[in-house]
């Protein structure tokens, strides 16, 4: 923690130095130019603290092959905050950095249990779907940097999260996985003076792919024997970045846009413009993310039905959220509208 809160006006410098700044445009929040490259500080000081100080405590083959691939994601994130690289480059660096991963660290999905059906061998499947799960949370934690401390705050929280689950519910019985969390997240919270609004300087894509990498990653450790209750927990936990990204997708499909297109309607933008301002809409955002987060700890102690039925009742009260505050558009809000019919056609009968 210390040495990222060191760090921090150092890359801020360098960030100038190197041209790695966002300019104000009609997408950006920002009103000057702001220094990138945030996410070195918090990169350097995780691994000097794992690679350097704790190498003893965590096996080879997760230390040196998780590494890897940072080290491809971070560089995928320093060329995109310095020279701009198109989605289709930005993915071909998460998926060699998720390959690196994959075949050296051997963090990966193996066997699936799915209630009621027993467990199934995912064999050649292994790899896709552990691609898929590490593209998506890196770009769903990608998508949510919209504000000063947003992606950082709720990265905290999740992680948070994950490490307690994987220490005292989860069985991993591989201490170091939460130990490697818990040291990221307190790069993390080394980083988030300077970036809370108003901010100093940006995670940058550096930061924010390298994050969601980790995210996935350490998610992917509690996965190779996936589970319906061990799936659905980092799901839970990173409810806000996939929620935002989900319902981003859904949006342009519906309004016939490239997935790719970039607008002002994710959920930090349509709290704004329902009039919150910068720092509110980022309490806002940490709070959901929180309360996320005490879902997600109430798995680990539900039985199977309890299980299903808390995602269901989770899921209802998202979609009714979302339909609230208009994040698909203000004309789409299907559960409101019969919501609204079923309680005016047993109002009115009850009436006569």
């Amino acid at each position: 923690m210390l040495l990222s809160a060191v760090l921090t006006p150092f890359i801020r410098k360098l960030a100038f130095k190197v041209g790695a700044e966002d300019d104000p445009n009609k997408r950006r929040v920002n009103k000057v130019p702001m220094p990138t490259l945030g996410g070195l500080a918090i990169f350097a000081s995780y691994t000097f603290a794992t690679a350097g100080l704790m190498h003893n405590l965590i096996p080879g083959p997760q230390l040196w092959g998780i590494l890897g691939g940072e080290i491809l994601i971070i560089i995928t994130g320093v060329l995109d905050d310095i020279y701009t690289l198109n989605p289709k480059q930005k993915v071909l660096g998460i998926t060699l950095a998720a390959l690196f991963v994959y075949f050296f660290a051997h963090v990966r999905m193996t066997i699936i249990t799915l209630p009621l059906l027993g467990s199934f061998h995912l064999g050649w499947l292994s790899l896709p779907i552990t691609w898929i799960w590490i593209l998506a949370i890196t770009n769903a934690v990608n998508l949510i940097d919209g504000l000063d401390g947003l992606a950082t705050g709720v990265a905290i929280i999740a992680l948070t999260t994950m490490g307690i689950t994987g220490m005292f519910f989860l069985n991993v019985g591989n201490t170091y996985v939460s130990i490697m969390i818990f040291t990221l997240v307190v790069a993390c919270v080394g980083f988030l003076p300077y970036n809370f609004f108003p901010a100093r300087i940006y995670l940058g894509d550096t930061g924010s792919l390298f994050i969601g990498f980790m995210i996935s990653v350490f998610s992917l450790n509690g996965l190779k024997n996936a589970t319906f209750i061990t799936v659905i927990i980092p799901v839970i936990i990173l409810g806000v970045p996939i929620t935002d990204t989900v319902y981003a997708i859904l949006r342009r499909v519906l309004n016939r846009q490239p997935i790719s297109h970039a607008d002002k309607h994710h959920l930090h933008h349509r709290l704004m413009q329902m009039g919150l301002t910068h720092r509110q809409t980022v309490l806002v955002i940490y709070g959901i993310a929180m309360i996320f987060s005490f879902i997600s700890l109430l798995y680990p102690i539900s039985n199977l039905w309890g299980s299903i039925l808390l995602t269901i009742a989770t899921l209802i009260g998202l979609e009714l959220f979302v339909e609230s505050i208009g994040l698909v558009g203000k004309n789409r809000q299907p559960l409101l509208k019969w919501i609204k019919r079923v309680v005016k056609n047993t109002t009115s009968k009850s009436n006569h």
